[in-house]
Protein backbone atom coordinates (compact mmCIF):
# COMPACT_ATOMS: atom_id res chain seq x y z
CA UNK A 1 0.00 0.00 0.00
CA UNK A 2 1.46 3.42 -0.89
CA UNK A 3 2.34 5.79 1.55
CA UNK A 4 -0.67 8.57 0.73
CA UNK A 5 -3.10 5.94 0.95
CA UNK A 6 -1.81 4.51 4.27
CA UNK A 7 -2.11 8.15 5.34
CA UNK A 8 -5.57 8.29 3.61
CA UNK A 9 -7.11 5.14 5.28
CA UNK A 10 -5.54 5.33 8.28
CA UNK A 11 -6.51 9.21 9.35
CA UNK A 12 -9.64 9.54 7.63
CA UNK A 13 -11.83 11.79 9.49
CA UNK A 14 -8.88 12.61 11.79
CA UNK A 15 -6.49 15.27 11.83
CA UNK A 16 -2.85 14.36 11.71
CA UNK A 17 0.68 15.64 12.05
CA UNK A 18 3.94 14.90 10.58
CA UNK A 19 4.93 12.65 13.59
CA UNK A 20 1.43 10.91 13.37
CA UNK A 21 2.29 10.23 9.60
CA UNK A 22 5.82 9.10 10.65
CA UNK A 23 4.04 6.46 13.46
CA UNK A 24 1.37 4.65 10.68
CA UNK A 25 4.59 4.76 8.23
CA UNK A 26 7.16 2.56 10.47
CA UNK A 27 9.06 0.75 7.63
CA UNK A 28 9.64 4.04 5.47
CA UNK A 29 12.09 6.91 5.57
CA UNK A 30 10.75 9.98 7.67
CA UNK A 31 11.96 12.11 4.30
CA UNK A 32 9.51 10.25 2.32
CA UNK A 33 6.58 10.56 4.41
CA UNK A 34 7.40 14.40 4.29
CA UNK A 35 7.77 14.43 1.03
CA UNK A 36 4.79 12.70 -0.15
CA UNK A 37 2.49 15.02 1.55
CA UNK A 38 4.20 17.68 0.44
CA UNK A 39 3.42 16.71 -3.58
CA UNK A 40 0.03 15.93 -2.48
CA UNK A 41 -0.90 18.98 -0.63
CA UNK A 42 -3.88 19.93 -2.84
CA UNK A 43 -4.56 17.15 -4.01
CA UNK A 44 -4.96 14.35 -1.16
CA UNK A 45 -4.34 16.91 1.92
CA UNK A 46 -4.64 20.10 2.96
CA UNK A 47 -2.76 21.77 5.39
CA UNK A 48 -4.57 24.73 7.42
CA UNK A 49 -1.81 25.11 10.33
CA UNK A 50 1.04 24.49 11.82
CA UNK A 51 1.76 20.42 11.97
CA UNK A 52 -2.53 20.44 10.86
CA UNK A 53 -3.07 18.32 8.02
CA UNK A 54 -6.41 16.98 6.74
CA UNK A 55 -7.72 14.94 3.64
CA UNK A 56 -9.30 16.84 0.89
CA UNK A 57 -12.63 14.56 1.31
CA UNK A 58 -13.29 16.10 4.88
CA UNK A 59 -16.15 17.87 5.36
CA UNK A 60 -16.30 19.73 8.53
CA UNK A 61 -13.81 20.48 11.01
CA UNK A 62 -15.19 21.65 14.19
CA UNK A 63 -13.15 23.60 16.80
CA UNK A 64 -13.60 24.66 20.64
CA UNK A 65 -12.09 27.79 21.00
CA UNK A 66 -11.66 31.95 20.39
CA UNK A 67 -12.88 32.56 16.52
CA UNK A 68 -10.71 35.70 17.37
CA UNK A 69 -7.77 33.69 17.87
CA UNK A 70 -7.16 32.29 14.31
CA UNK A 71 -3.39 31.69 14.76
CA UNK A 72 -3.77 28.03 14.02
CA UNK A 73 -4.27 29.15 10.70
CA UNK A 74 -1.88 28.99 7.77
CA UNK A 75 -1.35 32.18 5.40
CA UNK A 76 -4.16 32.04 2.83
CA UNK A 77 -5.55 28.71 3.24
CA UNK A 78 -9.15 30.15 3.28
CA UNK A 79 -11.74 31.35 0.76
CA UNK A 80 -14.66 32.30 2.78
CA UNK A 81 -14.55 33.94 6.39
CA UNK A 82 -17.77 34.42 7.44
CA UNK A 83 -18.71 36.06 11.00
CA UNK A 84 -21.67 36.83 12.53
CA UNK A 85 -20.00 38.50 16.01
CA UNK A 86 -22.11 39.02 19.25
CA UNK A 87 -22.27 42.81 18.58
CA UNK A 88 -21.42 45.40 21.57
CA UNK A 89 -24.68 47.22 21.01
CA UNK A 90 -26.80 46.14 23.37
CA UNK A 91 -29.40 48.98 22.74
CA UNK A 92 -29.98 48.01 19.03
CA UNK A 93 -30.25 44.51 19.32
CA UNK A 94 -33.01 44.08 22.08
CA UNK A 95 -36.71 43.70 21.07
CA UNK A 96 -36.06 41.40 17.82
CA UNK A 97 -34.85 37.61 17.66
CA UNK A 98 -31.20 38.78 19.28
CA UNK A 99 -30.44 38.87 22.68
CA UNK A 100 -26.74 38.44 23.70
CA UNK A 101 -27.57 39.49 27.53
CA UNK A 102 -27.25 35.28 28.35
CA UNK A 103 -23.03 35.65 26.80
CA UNK A 104 -20.31 38.39 26.55
CA UNK A 105 -20.56 40.68 23.31
CA UNK A 106 -17.88 42.54 21.87
CA UNK A 107 -16.41 45.07 19.52
CA UNK A 108 -13.68 44.41 16.94
CA UNK A 109 -10.09 45.81 16.91
CA UNK A 110 -8.18 46.13 14.03
CA UNK A 111 -5.66 43.23 14.81
CA UNK A 112 -9.06 41.34 14.21
CA UNK A 113 -9.51 42.37 10.65
CA UNK A 114 -5.79 41.82 10.28
CA UNK A 115 -5.92 38.39 10.84
CA UNK A 116 -9.07 37.72 8.75
CA UNK A 117 -6.74 39.25 5.41
CA UNK A 118 -4.16 37.14 6.55
CA UNK A 119 -5.66 33.20 6.32
CA UNK A 120 -7.44 34.23 3.52
CA UNK A 121 -6.24 33.83 0.22
CA UNK A 122 -6.28 37.03 -2.30
CA UNK A 123 -9.48 37.78 -3.88
CA UNK A 124 -10.95 36.04 -1.20
CA UNK A 125 -13.84 37.21 0.32
CA UNK A 126 -15.08 38.53 4.14
CA UNK A 127 -18.62 38.41 5.13
CA UNK A 128 -19.84 40.42 8.09
CA UNK A 129 -23.41 40.00 9.04
CA UNK A 130 -24.29 43.28 10.99
CA UNK A 131 -26.83 45.17 11.86
CA UNK A 132 -28.85 47.52 10.33
CA UNK A 133 -27.74 51.45 11.33
CA UNK A 134 -28.72 53.29 13.81
CA UNK A 135 -28.01 55.99 16.16
CA UNK A 136 -26.39 53.80 18.59
CA UNK A 137 -24.66 51.76 16.24
CA UNK A 138 -23.56 54.02 13.45
CA UNK A 139 -20.18 54.92 14.75
CA UNK A 140 -19.13 51.20 15.18
CA UNK A 141 -20.44 49.88 11.47
CA UNK A 142 -18.55 53.10 10.30
CA UNK A 143 -15.32 51.80 12.17
CA UNK A 144 -15.31 48.41 11.16
CA UNK A 145 -15.63 49.31 7.13
CA UNK A 146 -12.22 51.28 7.94
CA UNK A 147 -10.62 48.67 9.76
CA UNK A 148 -11.16 46.10 7.09
CA UNK A 149 -10.12 49.00 4.70
CA UNK A 150 -6.46 48.97 6.37
CA UNK A 151 -6.50 45.21 6.26
CA UNK A 152 -5.98 45.19 2.76
CA UNK A 153 -9.74 44.75 2.13
CA UNK A 154 -12.31 46.49 -0.70
CA UNK A 155 -15.47 47.13 -0.07
CA UNK A 156 -17.92 44.76 -2.75
CA UNK A 157 -21.53 44.57 -1.37
CA UNK A 158 -23.49 45.33 1.14
CA UNK A 159 -27.18 43.26 0.89
CA UNK A 160 -29.92 43.03 3.38
CA UNK A 161 -31.43 40.06 4.87
CA UNK A 162 -35.08 40.26 4.76
CA UNK A 163 -35.95 38.05 7.16
CA UNK A 164 -39.54 36.82 5.56
CA UNK A 165 -42.64 38.04 7.52
CA UNK A 166 -40.56 38.24 11.01
CA UNK A 167 -40.34 41.88 12.14
CA UNK A 168 -39.55 43.57 15.24
CA UNK A 169 -39.93 46.88 17.21
CA UNK A 170 -37.06 47.52 18.88
CA UNK A 171 -37.92 51.32 20.35
CA UNK A 172 -38.58 54.08 17.27
CA UNK A 173 -38.61 51.75 14.20
CA UNK A 174 -40.02 48.17 13.35
CA UNK A 175 -37.03 46.43 11.62
CA UNK A 176 -36.62 43.01 9.68
CA UNK A 177 -33.36 43.08 8.20
CA UNK A 178 -29.81 42.58 8.92
CA UNK A 179 -26.87 43.83 6.81
CA UNK A 180 -24.97 40.80 4.96
CA UNK A 181 -21.67 42.79 4.27
CA UNK A 182 -19.43 41.73 1.97
CA UNK A 183 -15.35 42.60 1.03
CA UNK A 184 -12.83 41.03 -0.91
CA UNK A 185 -9.52 40.87 -0.41
CA UNK A 186 -7.66 43.44 -3.06
CA UNK A 187 -9.62 42.48 -6.18
CA UNK A 188 -12.09 39.79 -6.25
CA UNK A 189 -11.96 36.35 -7.60
CA UNK A 190 -12.63 35.24 -10.66
CA UNK A 191 -15.90 33.85 -10.16
CA UNK A 192 -18.26 35.32 -12.92
CA UNK A 193 -18.62 33.32 -15.63
CA UNK A 194 -17.95 35.10 -18.95
CA UNK A 195 -21.08 34.53 -20.87
CA UNK A 196 -19.91 36.39 -24.16
CA UNK A 197 -16.99 35.18 -24.73
CA UNK A 198 -16.59 32.17 -22.21
CA UNK A 199 -18.72 28.87 -23.17
CA UNK A 200 -18.59 25.49 -23.99
CA UNK A 201 -20.97 23.45 -26.79
CA UNK A 202 -22.73 22.59 -23.64
CA UNK A 203 -23.41 26.31 -22.73
CA UNK A 204 -21.24 25.92 -19.55
CA UNK A 205 -18.76 28.50 -18.71
CA UNK A 206 -15.10 28.24 -19.44
CA UNK A 207 -14.07 31.86 -18.90
CA UNK A 208 -14.83 34.01 -15.44
CA UNK A 209 -14.42 37.13 -14.21
CA UNK A 210 -13.83 39.20 -10.81
CA UNK A 211 -16.83 39.28 -8.87
CA UNK A 212 -19.62 36.84 -7.15
CA UNK A 213 -20.61 33.79 -9.05
CA UNK A 214 -23.79 35.65 -10.05
CA UNK A 215 -25.45 38.93 -9.74
CA UNK A 216 -25.73 39.34 -6.39
CA UNK A 217 -29.94 40.34 -5.41
CA UNK A 218 -31.31 43.12 -4.35
CA UNK A 219 -31.87 41.35 -0.91
CA UNK A 220 -31.72 38.10 0.20
CA UNK A 221 -35.34 37.60 1.28
CA UNK A 222 -35.22 34.03 3.69
CA UNK A 223 -37.48 33.48 6.60
CA UNK A 224 -35.86 33.73 9.98
CA UNK A 225 -35.61 30.94 12.20
CA UNK A 226 -38.68 31.12 14.80
CA UNK A 227 -37.02 31.13 18.44
CA UNK A 228 -38.91 28.04 19.52
CA UNK A 229 -36.39 26.49 16.36
CA UNK A 230 -33.24 27.66 17.22
CA UNK A 231 -30.33 26.11 18.36
CA UNK A 232 -28.23 29.19 19.18
CA UNK A 233 -29.89 32.78 19.96
CA UNK A 234 -29.59 35.00 16.61
CA UNK A 235 -29.10 31.62 14.59
CA UNK A 236 -29.21 32.08 10.73
CA UNK A 237 -31.56 30.31 8.29
CA UNK A 238 -29.42 27.62 6.21
CA UNK A 239 -30.82 28.89 3.02
CA UNK A 240 -29.51 32.56 3.47
CA UNK A 241 -25.89 31.02 3.64
CA UNK A 242 -26.46 28.60 1.04
CA UNK A 243 -27.48 31.37 -1.22
CA UNK A 244 -23.63 33.34 0.31
CA UNK A 245 -21.60 30.38 -0.40
CA UNK A 246 -22.76 29.54 -3.68
CA UNK A 247 -22.16 32.97 -4.62
CA UNK A 248 -18.73 33.55 -3.09
CA UNK A 249 -17.19 30.05 -3.38
CA UNK A 250 -16.59 27.53 -5.23
CA UNK A 251 -17.67 23.37 -4.90
CA UNK A 252 -14.51 21.77 -2.98
CA UNK A 253 -13.32 25.33 -0.97
CA UNK A 254 -12.80 26.09 2.58
CA UNK A 255 -14.96 28.82 4.45
CA UNK A 256 -14.62 29.56 8.22
CA UNK A 257 -17.39 30.64 10.38
CA UNK A 258 -15.56 32.24 13.13
CA UNK A 259 -18.65 32.42 15.74
CA UNK A 260 -20.60 29.20 14.63
CA UNK A 261 -23.15 29.61 17.13
CA UNK A 262 -25.37 27.26 15.65
CA UNK A 263 -23.32 25.39 13.21
CA UNK A 264 -25.63 26.16 10.20
CA UNK A 265 -22.45 27.36 8.22
CA UNK A 266 -21.49 23.67 8.35
CA UNK A 267 -24.81 22.48 7.16
CA UNK A 268 -24.86 25.04 4.54
CA UNK A 269 -21.54 23.98 3.28
CA UNK A 270 -22.35 20.12 3.60
CA UNK A 271 -25.17 21.09 1.13
CA UNK A 272 -23.50 23.08 -1.51
CA UNK A 273 -20.05 20.33 -1.51
CA UNK A 274 -18.12 23.01 -0.02
CA UNK A 275 -15.69 22.53 3.29
CA UNK A 276 -15.67 24.09 6.44
CA UNK A 277 -14.34 25.31 9.59
CA UNK A 278 -16.79 26.10 12.38
CA UNK A 279 -15.04 27.32 16.00
CA UNK A 280 -17.32 27.86 19.01
CA UNK A 281 -16.54 28.97 22.11
CA UNK A 282 -18.95 27.80 23.99
CA UNK A 283 -19.00 23.80 24.76
CA UNK A 284 -22.73 23.16 24.86
CA UNK A 285 -22.94 25.04 21.77
CA UNK A 286 -20.27 22.70 19.85
CA UNK A 287 -22.17 19.69 21.43
CA UNK A 288 -25.50 20.72 19.94
CA UNK A 289 -23.31 21.85 16.33
CA UNK A 290 -22.21 18.38 16.88
CA UNK A 291 -25.64 16.91 17.21
CA UNK A 292 -26.99 18.60 13.91
CA UNK A 293 -24.30 18.09 12.08
CA UNK A 294 -25.02 14.09 12.92
CA UNK A 295 -25.32 11.73 10.16
CA UNK A 296 -24.64 14.82 7.58
CA UNK A 297 -21.21 13.93 6.83
CA UNK A 298 -18.01 12.85 9.11
CA UNK A 299 -17.42 15.43 11.82
CA UNK A 300 -13.88 15.79 13.45
CA UNK A 301 -14.08 17.75 16.84
CA UNK A 302 -10.55 19.41 18.00
CA UNK A 303 -9.57 22.21 21.43
CA UNK A 304 -7.68 24.79 20.24
CA UNK A 305 -5.24 26.19 22.61
CA UNK A 306 -6.96 27.85 25.47
CA UNK A 307 -9.00 31.37 24.65
CA UNK A 308 -6.98 34.58 25.02
CA UNK A 309 -8.38 37.37 26.31
CA UNK A 310 -9.16 39.82 23.56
Amino acid sequence: MSIVQTLLDVFKGKQFNLKDAYKVNPDVNPESVRARIYENLGIAFERIGRSLYITKDESVLLIEGNGRNLSAIENGKIQLVIADHPWDTPKSTRGGNRNFADYDTFKYSEEDFVEKARILEDGGFLVEILPPESEVNYEYLYEIKQMAKKAGFKYYAKVPWKKGTFVSNTGRTAKNSEDVMIFSKGKARNLRPDKQRGLDEQGNPTRFMSGAAGMLPACFDVQAVPRSKQISQSEKPVELYVQILEFLTKPGEIVLDQFAGSGVTGEAAIKTGRRSILVELSTEKVQKIAERLKGLTELRTLSSPKPCNC
